[in-house]
């Protein structure tokens, strides 16, 4: 099957690893897959398979008011146009809201069938008026519309035809699997988080939850890793805490499994998700995890006072209660801990792919 595979850019992020993840599985069953970027190959944070070929469109201009706003995704259009029309794909996936307009403007007349990804809960995330419109007028042309949880589908439900929903969860990358190892062993313990630091990953809360136990557990330090626009203002907080011996704000790695592995308990500490990445990985590695309940993504992988626990949306008290309770716990956190590897099972890469299989054949029907 010849698949077109659209997505703004492979920077760090976890739609981009699910991206990354999928490609690679096409290209070694045999698929021949073309990735499409409107940035450049630089910017890639993922590795893809030499395999799959690799157009980077240059496109990513930031538009400084409305006059730029239209002739930047104009020119983004075009150029994506003009390769649907020379390079007849059997099928165009696309990821992230943005991108899924662009891509079913460029393919409008065409007569390529074309799947839209959603990756975050767009009922909690905003894109804009002009984009929140669009969507709603384009979905419907959609071949197929992926959602990554039942609740995101009934949103889907509000604008396209519940046969064209389909619900797909992330995949674990074999990278994470194995289990952890060492949990509970070591004289000095660690909290870890990861992920963008901007408000929706709500490291803020997390902060002020860690400094509310920290001082019943000199033993543990907390370690975010990440970067974005909130560095400054979340070091700030640090300061202000007055815990910049105990809390450290990592940069990006390409090997977060090494990270995970060495660490002794998970926080997500999300405003609202799709279904978190790193929370997926985490259970994979073997940490036992805590989750602020997010209207969709943490209460899908984790099974609460089993494998991980759920606390309130938004109660960063409950949070700090959840943390303080798990790191005066060793038995506790073993215990989740030896349970939290079974996502392996539930959301492994062949059981995943066998959906998105599903997908493509019907698309090309």
């Amino acid at each position: 099957m010849r698949i077109a595979f659209v997505i703004y850019s492979l920077a760090a992020g976890g739609a981009e690893r699910v991206a990354s993840t999928l490609i690679n599985y096409w290209v070694s069953v045999g698929e021949q897959v073309t990735l499409v970027t409107f940035d450049s190959v630089e910017k890639d944070f993922y590795r893809i398979d030499a395999r799959a070929k690799r157009i980077a469109l240059g496109l990513t201009n930031e538009s400084k008011n409305w006059r730029e706003f239209i002739g930047n995704n104009l020119r983004r259009v075009e150029s994506l146009r003009a390769l649907f029309r020379t390079s007849k794909f059997d099928v165009v996936v696309s990821f992230i809201d943005k991108s899924n307009v662009l891509v079913l403007l460029a393919t409008l007349g065409l007569g390529v069938p074309v799947i839209v990804s959603e990756h975050i809960d767009p009922r909690k995330h905003s894109v804009g008026r002009v984009t929140a419109g669009l969507r709603r007028m384009l979905y419907p042309s959609a071949r197929a519309v992926v959602v990554l949880t039942a609740g995101i589908s009934e949103w889907a439900g509000r604008i396209v035809r519940r046969e064209a929903i389909y619900v797909i969860p992330n995949p674990i990358s074999d990278q994470f699997l194995g289990g952890h190892g060492v949990n509970g062993t070591h004289a000095h313990h660690t909290v870890v988080a990861m992920g963008r630091m901007e408000p929706q990953k709500g490291f803020d809360r997390l902060l002020t939850a860690f400094a509310k136990c920290a001082e019943r557990h000199p033993k543990w330090t907390l370690r975010i890793v990440g970067e974005g626009a909130e560095r400054p203002r979340l070091q700030a907080l640090v300061v202000k805490l007055g815990l910049e011996s105990r809390i450290r704000l990592d940069a990006l790695t390409k090997e977060p499994e090494k990270v995970l592995r060495d660490s002794d308990l998970f926080v997500l500490s999300s405003r609202y998700e799709g279904f978190p990445m790193a929370l997926l990985e985490a259970m994979a590695c073997g940490l036992p995890v805590i989750s602020f309940d997010c209207p969709t993504g943490p209460r899908e992988m984790i099974r609460e006072g089993i494998d991980g626990v759920l606390v309130p949306p938004d109660d960063v008290e409950a949070l700090a209660k959840a943390m303080d309770r798990l790191m005066g716990a060793q038995q506790e956190r073993r215990r989740l801990a030896a349970r939290a590897i079974e996502v392996s099972e539930r959301f492994g890469l062949p059981r995943v792919m066998a959906m998105w299989g599903e997908v493509l054949e019907q698309a090309v029907r």
